[in-house]
C-alpha cells in the first residue's frame, strides 16, 4: 500500500502543485485549503464543493490529520483545560488551554516526549519518541477551538518536547499558523520555548521571523544549569546567551527567560545577583514560575517568600521580571504530566 501524502502540512503552493500532479485543478486546492485549515473539517466527506470523485480521489491518496480528543480536564480553579489527544499511531499528546482577559492562549506540543532530559520535567521521563508533523501541531489548536467554539488569539510552543529539535516542521508550522489562508494568528502572538540548542537559535533568527523567543534558562552559572539541564554540556552559558542577543539582533523582538524557582536549588539572593549580572545588557523579559513538583525528582517550590523576595531584587535592578500565574495546577498542568499518568494507567 503506498503512504499517503499530508496534505494539511502543505502550503498553499505545495497544495496547488500536488493537485495537479495527480491530475486535478489548480483552483482546488484554493478550497481544499480552506475546509482544512479556516473550517477545520475532520473528514473529506464535509468538503461539500468537491466533486464525489474528488473526495474519493483525495481518501485514497491523502491523509487528513485530524487529532482525537482522549480526555479533557478542567480545572476547578481557573477554568484551564488539559488536553490529552490521540494521533493516528496510537501515540498520545497534551495540550493546555488558558484564558486570559486579552483572549485565549493554547500551549501546544512539538514531540511525542523529549530527549533533553530537564530534571524537574515530566514531558522526558520516558525519552524521546518521535517529531510532530506540521499538521499534528496545528491539530492541537483547531480541536482545542473547536471545542470550545471560540477564537485562540495566542500560541505558545512550551508542551511537551524540545521545540528546535524538530526545526523544520516547527517553522512549518508557525508559517502556516499565520498564513493569511489559514488562521491568520499575528507572528508576535507566537512565543517557541527552547531549552539553549544554539545552532537551532541561531538559524531561526535569520529566518527573520517576529515571533517571541524563550529561553529556559532555570540557572544564572554554568554549573547550576549543568545540575538541571543535561543540554548545558553540549552548549556553554555564554554561548546560549550570545545567541539570545544575536536574535534580537536580527528581529528586534526582546527574549524572554524563563526562570523555574526550585527550592534550595536556584532561589537565593545571589541566584537573583548573578542573574541580574547575566542579563543586565540586553532588553529581556523574567518568568519567573514556581516549579511544578514531579513525583520523580526531589524537586520542591520555592517558598512563596522566597519567590516574592527573588522577584523584588531583580526590580531593584531594574530588570523586567512577572511571576507567572499559576494555571490548571490542579489538573496535572504542568508539561508531560496528564500523558504520563494516563500511559501509567
Amino acid at each position: 500500500m503506498t503512504e499517503k501524502t499530508d496534505i494539511k502540512s502543505m502550503n498553499l503552493p505545495e497544495l496547488e502543485q500536488w493537485l495537479v500532479s495527480i491530475g486535478e485543478k489548480k483552483f482546488r486546492a484554493k478550497q481544499i485549503y480552506q475546509w482544512m485549515h479556516e473550517k477545520h473539517c475532520s473528514s473529506f466527506d464535509e468538503m461539500s464543493n468537491l466533486s464525489r470523485e474528488l473526495r474519493e480521489k483525495l481518501k485514497e491518496l491523502a491523509e487528513l490529520t485530524v487529532l482525537q480528543k482522549e480526555l479533557v480536564q478542567v480545572s476547578q480553579i481557573d477554568g484551564t483545560r488539559k488536553y490529552l489527544f490521540a494521533l493516528a499511531d496510537g501515540n498520545m499528546i497534551e495540550s493546555v488551554l488558558m484564558r486570559y482577559h486579552h483572549g485565549n492562549s493554547v500551549c501546544v506540543s512539538s514531540q511525542v516526549g523529549c530527549r533533553m532530559g530537564c530534571r524537574f520535567c515530566a514531558s522526558t521521563l520516558d525519552g524521546l519518541v518521535r517529531n510532530l508533523t506540521p499538521a499534528e501541531i496545528l491539530e492541537q489548536i483547531y480541536r482545542i477551538s473547536a471545542d470550545i467554539g471560540e477564537r485562540i488569539s495566542n500560541v505558545v510552543v512550551m508542551g511537551s518536547g524540545e521545540p528546535l529539535d524538530n526545526y523544520d516542521n516547527l517553522v512549518k508550522f508557525i508559517r502556516l499558523l499565520t498564513d493569511e489562508n489559514g488562521l491568520h494568528i499575528s507572528q508576535r502572538n507566537v512565543t517557541v520555548s527552547t531549552c539553549g540548542l544554539v545552532p537551532a537559535m541561531r538559524r531561526l533568527a535569520d529566518e527573520k521571523l517576529q515571533i517571541t523567543l524563550a529561553l529556559s534558562l532555570h540557572a544564572s552559572s554554568q554549573e547550576k544549569r549543568l545540575e538541571l539541564m543535561p543540554v548545558a554540556k553540549s552548549y556553554d552559558l555564554a554561548e546560549v546567551m550570545d545567541a539570545c542577543r544575536y536574535y534580537f539582533a536580527q528581529t528586534g523582538r526582546r527574549v524572554t527567560f524563563e526562570y523555574s524557582l526550585v527550592g534550595g536549588v536556584n532561589d537565593s539572593r545571589e541566584d537573583a545577583e548573578q542573574l541580574t549580572r547575566l542579563v543586565a545588557d540586553m532588553n529581556c523579559h523574567i518568568n519567573l514560575i514556581p516549579v511544578n513538583p514531579i513525583k520523580e525528582r526531589s524537586y520542591v517550590q520555592s517558598e512563596h517568600r522566597d519567590i516574592l523576595n527573588f522577584k523584588n531584587k531583580l526590580e531593584k535592578n531594574r530588570i523586567n521580571v512577572t511571576i507567572r500565574r499559576e494555571m490548571g495546577r490542579d489538573i496535572d498542568g504542568a508539561c508531560g504530566q496528564l500523558r504520563k499518568r494516563f500511559l501509567e494507567r
